[in-house]
């Protein structure tokens, strides 16, 4: 069992969204001091699940590092979302078998426009909607 199996318990149990919290809450959930380059460097912060044993902690209980305050030895975890999300169907309400994959910067990027356009089913995207354009070809 890992040192940082509390916190991830603790993250867990919490079933909140979001939570706060200082470095040393976190040792002191964990009963150790975080290692120096904890303190000193925020890339030890990262959600790259290569990055260290602590990392493993906070994703497998599902939640991600965010606003890390490396001065006021704080940071925020926030709760992931699933493996894949169910969307649904703007046309009839249905989710059908639509799956949204998580994904990295590309997915973060869209997902900031999700539900800003809808593209009716049969519209080709391809198509050229300037006829001079389309003259030009």
């Amino acid at each position: 069992m890992s040192k940082y199996a509390p916190l991830a318990d603790r993250l867990r149990g919490s079933g909140r969204t979001e939570l706060r919290m200082t470095f040393g809450e976190i040792e002191t959930i964990i009963g150790a001091e975080l290692p120096e380059s904890a303190k000193r460097h925020r890339a030890w912060w990262s959600n790259n699940p290569t990055n260290n044993v602590m990392t493993h902690a906070w994703l497998d209980a599902g939640y991600r590092s965010a606003e890390v305050d490396m001065a006021g030895r704080k940071l925020v975890f926030r709760r992931s979302a699933p493996a894949a999300q169910r969307v649904e169907n703007p046309e009839d309400g249905s989710s059908g078998n639509h799956e949204e994959p998580r994904g990295g910067l590309l997915s973060g990027i869209f997902g900031a426009l999700k539900g800003t356009v809808t593209v009716k089913p049969g519209t080709d995207l391809t198509e050229p909607v300037d006829t001079e354009w389309d003259a030009a070809r």
